[in-house]
């Protein structure tokens, strides 16, 4: 019985069909392209992206190169606009210095002094105008905008206090442009 058994299975069975993925060697059947065509399509499928992510790379290099080179130049437009504005406005000074060393070589004094005065008045405004500012010295020593350059005993004033200026410091904005030199009191 067993023989009969095996006999129709065997007799009537159709041959099994297995799913073989695409591309796999089923062991029997020689592939429809030789085994090195796939590796090299693949090959210049991976050199025509490398190729095209070089030219992507070349291109943003250049674009960046450029950026570069005109944000320079635009740098030095705003310099040389910001000197020409600067120097428009100390041009009067430089004139009424002239006017002032005119009145002296006339023996003008209370024209010379006046002169003189009336251009400082002049460059402390144009500098003012562009941010400059003079740095507060009354009071008690900050090192962040003073420098003191000596200390010496001082009656009535508390110590760590200014007692005399030897030089103003100014700033610029936020930045301290020359801090002020000052003597402090002991």
């Amino acid at each position: 019985m067993s023989d009969e058994l095996h006999v129709d299975i065997g007799a009537g069975a159709e041959p099994s069909s297995r799913a073989v993925p695409p591309g796999a060697d089923d062991g029997g059947e020689a592939s429809a392209s030789p085994p090195g065509a796939e590796l090299e399509r693949q090959l210049a499928e991976a050199e025509a992206k490398r190729d095209e992510y070089l030219a992507d790379l070349q291109r943003l290099a250049a674009d960046f190169d450029n950026y570069r080179k005109r944000a320079l130049r635009e740098q030095q437009a705003f310099a040389a606009r910001a000197s020409e504005r600067l120097v428009a406005k100390l041009l009067p000074v430089l004139d009424d210095l002239e006017r002032a060393l005119d009145a002296a070589e006339h023996h003008e004094e209370a024209k010379v002094i006046e002169g003189v005065a009336m251009t400082r008045s002049a460059l402390a405004a144009a500098l003012a105008s562009e941010g400059l500012a003079e740095i507060d010295v009354d009071g008690a020593f900050d090192p962040h905008v003073h420098e003191a350059l000596m200390t010496q005993p001082s009656e009535g004033a508390e110590p760590g206090t200014i007692v005399q200026v030897v030089q103003k410091g100014y700033r610029l904005g936020d930045a301290v442009l020359r801090p002020a030199r000052v003597v402090v009191a002991e």
